[in-house]
């Protein structure tokens, strides 16, 4: 249980990648007790930082302390899976000594592993049991679970030892729902400090308080994620009108600029031809263009001032603007009638499941359900034929394309518009460069290569190399897009979806997504396929 003294603080943090690009310079953070969602676009260092607590990274300058001890769930951990439940629980030798105390082995070692923890299995089990894994035996090996029940078991492992700290890197990725609502109670339960990084909205109207780290730099606001959005908005309305302001204000400026420098050009012709006419002296006239001269000097550099103040004041409120752009394209080839057949799945055995029959017709938008290992990806990788069924018929009658969670359809080697190509060959090059740029590939963007992007511009350009694809594809397939997607992307994924015109089968877990694409019909798989009402 924390205290108000358990705490989090980041002070002067410096951190750089091996290659010397700056992450962090001098980042001051604290965190106390409540839960906390940190968030921000994919590669301003959210993981990276949560490492930097946990003390498995060391920052090149600043410290951080943490006052209590620390529990860290990563994102991507890979269990031995010949290991049992009660070692990955971290039991297995207290649980072993009780097991020969009771068995009459009443040695010194044995009272000396066991302590004070007398119900080590009670405990245990009350954890499972509250995280869904009251099925699970102890003695069981971890090859025997599920992803999500891997994912919940190494929760169990850290609330089992009572951390004042709880850090959690992307923790519903690869949850089915259910599990995903035992881990939303869990949170929700949580007593002491709690940092979670996550781009699952569900989870994160159940924290107290959003950390927005942009730019290195942690912004806060307090509150849920849906509450910080809000005020988000409004914050950013003003800021553009503050653009439109200043920008307007640059342009008077600039017109202001020019009328005095052609005023100023005026009165000095005006002076030449008055001292010709008039006969002034040399030495007289001279005074007066002097005079005039350097009065010009003054009125030009006053209005020049204020056209340097003008774009100032113009670029600092184009930086409080966010660039978080969203994909919009037009790709009416896509389009689908509304009775047409699409897909049909007849007597469908796939090497994993049971049997499944489907029929899709005209544009619908099916949301496909099921527990972790019920066959979702089986079905969809028989269904783009990446896997031979074992019966039964895959018959599609229009154009698909299929992007799996691995992300593996693009070349590495090539560049983003090379991959495009390959897979319309036909399209002129300055067509694919025009509509790269609706996916946010602009300028030299589209020539750099595949194997260099991030995780959140691999997506984009895997999207953009089967949207774009031809023939244009009626029949749009995903497994699971959002996982590791930030916010951000999550957003661009689903405008980028709106304008598509053709059939979607999407199987995922994120419902306020799958409620964003306006899904027509829900199926869910668990021995065959039913239809089901929104979750």
């Amino acid at each position: 249980m924390a205290t108000s003294t358990t705490h989090v603080s980041c002070h002067g943090l410096r951190f750089a990648w091996p290659d010397g690009t700056p992450l962090f310079e001098g980042l001051d953070l604290a965190i106390g007790p409540g839960r906390t969602g940190l968030i921000g676009v994919n590669g301003t260092g959210k993981s990276t930082l949560l490492r930097l607590i946990a003390g498995e990274l060391r920052p090149a300058a600043g410290t951080v302390r943490t006052a209590g001890q620390v529990g860290y769930l990563r994102q991507n951990l890979t269990l031995d899976t010949a290991q049992p439940v009660d070692r990955v629980l971290g039991i297995d030798r207290t649980r072993a000594a009780l097991h020969a105390i009771e068995a009459g082995d009443a040695s010194e070692e044995n009272f000396a592993a066991v302590g004070d923890d007398w119900d080590v299995e009670e405990r245990t089990r009350a954890t499972l049991d509250q995280l869904g894994l009251g099925h699970v035996a102890l003695d069981r090996r971890v090859g025997q679970l599920s992803g999500g029940e891997t994912v919940l078991l190494r929760l169990a492992a850290l609330l089992l030892r009572r951390p004042e700290i709880l850090l959690l890197d992307e923790p519903t990725n690869n949850l089915d729902l259910d599990a995903r609502e035992r881990l939303y109670a869990a949170v929700s339960a949580w007593h002491g400090v709690l940092v979670v990084v996550s781009h699952d909205r569900e989870l994160l109207e159940r924290v107290d308080q959003i950390a927005d780290l942009r730019d290195g730099g942690v912004r806060w606001f307090g509150g849920t994620l849906s509450e910080y959005e809000d005020a988000l908005a409004v914050e950013q309305e003003a800021a553009e009108r503050m653009v439109r302001a200043a920008g307007a204000d640059v342009r008077r400026q600039k017109r202001d600029l020019i009328e005095a420098h052609d005023k100023l050009a005026g009165r000095a012709s005006q002076g030449r031809r008055a001292a010709e006419t008039k006969g002034l002296p040399r030495i007289v006239a001279g005074a007066r263009k002097r005079s005039a001269q350097e009065s010009a000097g003054k009125h030009r550099i006053l209005h020049e001032e204020r056209l340097a103040q003008a774009r100032e004041r113009l670029e600092h409120a184009e930086e409080a603007v966010r660039d978080d752009d969203e994909i919009r394209v037009d790709l009416p080839h896509t389009e689908v009638p509304a009775r047409r057949r699409v897909l049909s799945l007849r007597d469908l055995l796939p090497r994993h499941g049971g049997r499944v029959d489907l029929e899709v017709q005209g544009p619908e938008r099916i949301a496909l359900l099921g527990r972790n290992g019920a066959g979702k990806t089986t079905l969809l990788d028989t269904v783009a034929g990446a896997v031979e069924p074992c019966e039964g018929e895959v018959a599609p009658y229009v154009p698909l394309r299929y992007l799996p969670q691995r992300l593996d359809i693009l070349d590495e080697s090539l560049s983003i518009v090379e991959n495009v190509r390959r897979l319309a060959p036909g399209a002129e090059p300055q067509r694919i460069r025009a509509q790269l740029a609706r996916f946010l590939f602009r300028k030299e963007r589209p020539d750099q290569r595949v194997g260099t992007l991030s995780g959140g511009e691999r997506f984009r350009a895997s999207l953009a190399a089967l949207m774009l694809a031809e023939p244009a594809p009626q029949l749009l397939m995903l497994d699971e897009p959002t996982n590791n997607l930030d916010l951000a992307s999550v957003r661009q994924l689903t405008t980028a979806l709106e304008s598509y015109r053709g059939a979607l089968l999407v199987a995922s877990h994120d419902r306020p997504f799958l409620r964003d694409l306006g899904i027509t019909r829900w199926l869910y798989l668990d021995d065959g396929l039913t239809e089901t009402d929104p979750p």
